[in-house]
């Protein structure tokens, strides 16, 4: 019982990044990783968190870094901006983005690859079991 209580606290805490989606105008963004965007206009700073811990435990590193694109695509949409790139690693559940505006987004290397246009992506963050 004495850890009953504290497990039913801490439950929906967890539950708080399950409504992150990427909406409709943050498909249209693409994610430059390792791409030069010097011939794109720089339309600002982007700065993006999330939970990293709940509680005592540290959330899993792969869906914290995919919650921060999902949120940094959606952001970058609002400043009108069609690429965006890390500017350092996630820490603490925290990201910082800049924000592009390119004249003609060519798609990402994994893009090119599974040969899929960008309608058809979505970014989901994985279920651990």
């Amino acid at each position: 019982m004495k850890f009953l209580i504290p497990l039913l606290l801490i439950t929906p805490l967890a539950a708080c990044s399950w409504g992150i989606k990427l909406d409709s105008a943050g498909r249209d963004v693409r994610v430059a990783w390792n791409d030069d965007v010097s011939a794109c206009r720089d339309l600002g700073r982007i700065t993006v968190s999330v939970l990293g811990k709940v509680g005592p435990m540290d959330r899993s590193q792969v869906k914290v870094n995919d919650e921060l694109e999902v949120m940094a695509r959606n952001e970058a949409a609002t400043m009108h901006a069609n690429t965006i790139k890390p500017l350092a690693d996630a820490s603490d559940g925290e990201q910082s983005w800049g924000a592009y505006a390119c004249s003609s987004a060519p798609a990402s290397p994994a893009r090119d690859a599974n040969a899929r246009s960008s309608e058809a992506l979505e970014t989901f963050p994985l279920k651990e079991n």
